[in-house]
C-alpha cells in the first residue's frame, strides 16, 4: 500500500485525467436507470463485454420491471445464460423487479439505502446507479480502482470501504463526478494487475507504485 499523495499531486492527476478524457463513460450498454440497475448487479465476477453481449436482445424486450416479470426467471436465464453464477443472478432480477413493481411504481428509487435493499444489489452497484444515471458524485470501487488506489497513492486504503473514503476525502470535489469511472478505466486499460502498462501512463512521475515496468 501506498503512502497517501497529497492534494496539489492528486489534482494533477486528475487534471491529466480530464485532459486526456474530459467526459469519461461507463462501459455496460442500458436503455435507462432500470436496465442500468441489472446490467451493473449482473455484472458481479463477469466482464462488461460479456454482460453487454448477454443483454443486447435482453432489454430489446425487456427494459422495465414489468416487462422482465412477463419475461420470468427461465426466460432471463436463457438470456444470460453465458454469464457467471447466471441462475442466481436471474433469480434476483425477478426479485428485485418485483419489488421495484410493488414497492416502488415500477421506478428505480435514488437513494442509496433504497438501492441497496434490492436483491443482489450491493453498496458498488448502487454507486455505480446514483453516479451514471442521476449523477451523484458517488464513488464505486472494484478490483480496478481498488487496485490503483492502493499502488498509486491516490486513494490507499485496507478495503473496499477505507478506498471509497480516501477517494471522496483526498480527490478535489470538482473531479468527484468522474473520478471513479476514470480510475476503473486506468486500472482496467493501464494500470493491469500482472504487469502494469508503465510506459503508456500518462501519471508515471507522479504514482507512488515502486515496482513500474517500462
Amino acid at each position: 500500500m501506498a503512502k497517501q499523495l497529497d492534494f496539489h499531486t492528486i489534482k494533477e492527476i486528475f487534471t491529466r485525467f480530464q485532459a486526456a478524457e474530459a467526459e469519461p463513460v461507463g462501459e455496460l450498454d442500458h436503455v435507462n436507470a432500470y436496465t442500468l440497475v441489472v446490467a451493473v448487479a449482473l455484472s458481479a465476477q463477469a466482464t462488461d463485454a460479456g454482460v453487454n453481449r448477454a443483454t443486447k436482445e435482453l432489454f430489446q424486450i425487456a427494459d422495465t420491471p414489468e416487462k422482465m416479470l412477463a419475461l420470468g426467471e427461465e426466460g432471463v436465464i436463457e438470456h444470460i445464460k453465458t454469464i457467471g453464477l447466471y441462475r442466481n443472478k436471474a433469480k434476483n432480477v425477478i426479485k428485485l423487479s418485483r419489488i421495484l413493481v410493488e414497492e416502488y411504481g415500477g421506478e428505480v428509487p435514488n437513494s442509496r439505502a433504497a438501492l441497496y435493499g434490492l436483491p443482489g444489489v450491493g453498496r458498488k452497484t448502487a454507486n455505480v446507479v446514483l453516479n451514471m444515471w442521476w449523477k451523484h458524485p458517488a464513488q464505486a470501487v472494484d478490483t480496478h480502482i481498488f487496485r490503483l488506489g492502493n499502488r498509486s497513492g491516490i486513494a490507499p486504503g485496507k478495503d473496499v470501504d477505507a478506498v471509497e473514503r480516501a477517494i471522496e476525502d483526498h480527490i478535489p470535489t470538482e473531479f468527484q463526478q468522474h473520478a471513479h469511472h476514470w480510475m476503473i478505466l486506468h486500472g482496467r486499460y493501464i494500470c493491469v494487475a500482472r504487469k502494469p502498462k508503465c510506459g503508456a501512463c500518462l501519471i508515471k512521475d507522479l504514482c507512488k507504485f515502486e515496482d513500474k515496468t517500462e
